[in-house]
């Protein structure tokens, strides 16, 4: 499955202070998006820049708090390079809380695939 790219400009993909990140204040400038489809199942996957999602107002989330949220690392190594902490691991817990919540899986394969390209469009590798 392809990733459609609509990224923003380089100069504004990355903060401004590494050694002053605070969690749940300074965002990514993209965001992945996909839709899904009982026919189709996971598809159309999407990096585009950060904004509001819109939402139907019957969407389950908003009647039953139905949520899932997994918070993998990426680290600096200290040769300079990005390094995914245990991807594999998160990307299994990410499909267990799915499956207790009724949502559908997500492909591992793909799932990694996109992680990797998220932290490439963050211009840091």
């Amino acid at each position: 499955m392809e990733i459609e790219l609509n990224l923003v400009e380089k100069e504004k993909r990355l903060p401004p202070d590494f050694s002053n990140l605070v969690f749940g204040k300074i965002f990514t400038p993209h965001m992945l998006v996909m839709k899904y489809e009982c026919d189709k199942g996971w598809h159309s996957p999407k990096i585009v820049p950060f904004s509001n999602i819109e939402l139907h107002p019957a969407a389950i989330v908003l009647h039953y708090a139905q949520t899932v949220f997994e918070g993998l690392k990426a680290y600096y190594g200290v040769d300079g390079k990005i390094r995914l902490f245990r991807p594999w691991d998160n990307i299994a817990r990410l499909n267990r809380s799915a499956d207790r919540m009724c949502i559908p899986k997500l492909d591992p394969d793909f799932v990694l695939k996109a992680i990797k390209t998220f932290v490439l469009v963050l211009g840091i590798i």
